[in-house]
């Protein structure tokens, strides 16, 4: 069963690393969704079926990068970062919020396998 959890922003780092190396290095059937939630430009896709190579986060500029295969997409200073978790410890969805309300909701996708949602 799913579940979700709060990462804290000094776990940050090594979660995301973890999981890069868990489930991206070696799979490269893995792509995602990258969805913007702002109050004042509505929802916007930043990506849609993007081959994802890894996600990052740098203490140092306080930024989660996702590294797509045409070019990374980063969130700058988010102010709560959430993940939904299957079984396996696969991320199947990442919550970023900034201080001024805006949601980063990214996705990501094993292609070949069936979305249970």
């Amino acid at each position: 069963m799913p579940s979700t959890i709060k990462v804290p922003h000094e776990k940050l780092e090594k979660y995301f690393d973890t999981f890069s190396k868990h489930f991206l290095i070696h799979d490269s059937t893995t792509a995602v969704d990258v969805e913007v939630m702002s109050s004042d430009l509505g929802n916007q896709f930043v990506a849609e079926g993007s081959h994802l190579a890894g996600i990052s986060y740098d203490p140092h500029t306080h930024a989660i990068e996702i590294e797509l295969e045409g070019g990374d997409h980063r969130v700058y200073k988010p102010s709560e970062v959430w993940v939904e978790e299957e079984d396996d410890g696969f991320v199947k969805a990442i919550e970023m919020v900034q201080p001024d309300g805006t949601r980063e909701i990214v996705r990501p996708i094993r292609l070949g396998v069936r979305r249970s949602d």
